[in-house]
């Protein structure tokens, strides 16, 4: 029997190369998607507060448009001076 025609025979360290490779692999692509999922839900709490401080901004801007147009003269006055 000539070497070409051997069965293909894969040695113990070759095994367990090939163990640790696919091991490294599957726990790369993990890594990979916990990431993907941790930056999408920064994004999405970045962008929740961010709309929530628009309201806030807006809310507090109709606030003050009604009261100058209810003419409630301390929403324009000064703030009275310390002694």
């Amino acid at each position: 029997m000539s070497m070409s025609e051997q069965p293909d025979h894969l040695s113990g360290p070759e095994i367990g190369k090939d163990v640790i490779q696919a091991t490294a692999e599957a726990a790369a692509s993990a890594v990979g998607e916990v990431a993907v999922i941790i930056t999408r839900a920064v994004r999405d709490v970045a962008t929740a507060i961010g709309d929530f401080a628009t309201e806030v901004f807006e809310i507090g801007e109709a606030s003050r448009k009604a009261a100058a147009e209810a003419g409630d003269p301390t929403e324009d006055a000064d703030p009275p001076e310390s002694m």
